[in-house]
């Protein structure tokens, strides 16, 4: 049989590596060197600069099948920290933790990732809810709006206790401290000025207490509830309609403000009444004015003491002072009784040598 001849074109993974080490002048070693430099960069490039001890727990929280259904037409319902697995951080999860999550999420659930692996109809609908709340929690001032009616936030501000809880408790220290040291630390956030005094301890000094009070009791929040606003009705051009739902939000933003500041003004009423350290700083006050009543012109005994101390050191400089007085003034009384009896004897002189025959008389 003849030998056919077929043309051989150099193609493939192979000849493409005998190209670079011949073009580069490697050898099989270096050539290997070089690519593994070049993994190891593409690898911390795809990172993000990220590693392993940043990116742990972020973003990896177990996804309910509610959470899963979400509607992305109804993002401003849905939680934006348990979207993007931030639910253990909240209020307190950094820039690059969001970051972090984000790029999980959307590794994880890309629609591209997901095609022909899944047969659930809403992974477009979770990846745009993911794309929402990414918008959302790297946006300042969205992010503000959002955190201000925060629903975790909400709930617990629903469960703030109330006088029932601490019927026939009212003593307990230690449950004093456990209960309302967490509920400032929340609060605490929406606050202008830094720093925010915390509840503290039970042998804070007076000072320190009041300073608390007074600072809680001008509480000057920055939480706002623009996120609860009303959309204008979709596909309405009407300006009316325009300026009603804006008039609607804007008052509806007002009372939710005012019922906010109330509802801190009576947690922080609430919290006086039952603070241990008001009751000792009462105590201690009543315990001072006594002291003054029974002690002499109010004072206590070694006040008595360093008074008459101070007393009798003044009566005596006093005496010393009177003293040296008196004694300058008999030498000055001396001197001038000597100095009238010599102006007194050189006058009789004077007149016996002006009538020398009363002189001879005489």
């Amino acid at each position: 049989a003849a030998f056919l001849q077929r043309k051989l074109i150099p193609a493939g993974a192979a000849y493409l590596a005998h190209v670079k080490r011949t073009l580069n002048s490697f050898t099989f070693d270096e050539y290997d060197k070089q690519l593994e430099e070049e993994r190891k960069r593409l690898e911390a490039l795809n990172a993000d600069g990220l590693n392993g001890e940043d990116d742990l727990g972020v973003g990896e929280e177990e996804e309910s099948p509610e959470l899963l259904l979400l509607d992305a037409k109804e993002w401003k319902k849905q939680d934006h920290y348990q979207v993007l697995g931030l639910s253990h951080l909240r209020f307190k999860a950094t820039p690059e933790q969001i970051k972090i999550a984000h790029r999980k999420k959307v590794l994880k659930h890309h629609p591209d990732k997901k095609a022909g692996a899944s047969h659930s109809t809403n992974d477009d609908a979770f990846f745009k809810c993911i794309q929402k709340a990414n918008e959302v929690l790297t946006n300042a001032e969205r992010r503000r709006q959002f955190d201000s009616v925060d629903p975790v936030c909400l709930s617990l501000e629903e469960d703030d206790p109330s006088a029932s809880d601490f019927k026939g408790q009212e003593k307990d220290i230690a449950l004093f401290f456990r209960t309302f040291a967490p509920i400032f630390e929340r609060e605490g956030r929406f606050s202008k000025k830094t720093p925010v005094p915390m509840l503290g301890e039970n042998d804070d000094p007076k000072e320190n207490v009041h300073a608390f009070y007074d600072f809680w009791y001008n509480f000057d929040s920055w939480r706002s509830f623009e996120y609860l606003d009303k959309e204008v009705n979709e596909g309405s051009d009407s300006r009316d309609d325009k300026r009603y739902t804006e008039k609607k939000n804007k008052s509806e933003r007002a009372r939710r403000k005012k019922e906010d500041i109330a509802r801190l003004r009576n947690l922080v009423d609430f919290t006086l009444s039952l603070d241990p350290r008001i009751k000792r700083i009462k105590q201690e006050e009543k315990e001072a004015r006594e002291a003054k009543k029974k002690n002499k012109g109010g004072m206590s005994a070694a006040e008595q003491k360093a008074k008459a101390e101070e007393d009798k050191r003044q009566a005596e400089e006093e005496a010393k002072r009177k003293e040296e007085e008196e004694k300058v003034a008999r030498a000055e009384a001396k001197k001038a009784k000597t100095a009238a009896a010599n102006a007194a004897k050189k006058a009789r002189r004077q007149q016996r040598a002006a009538d020398p025959g009363e002189a001879a008389s005489s």
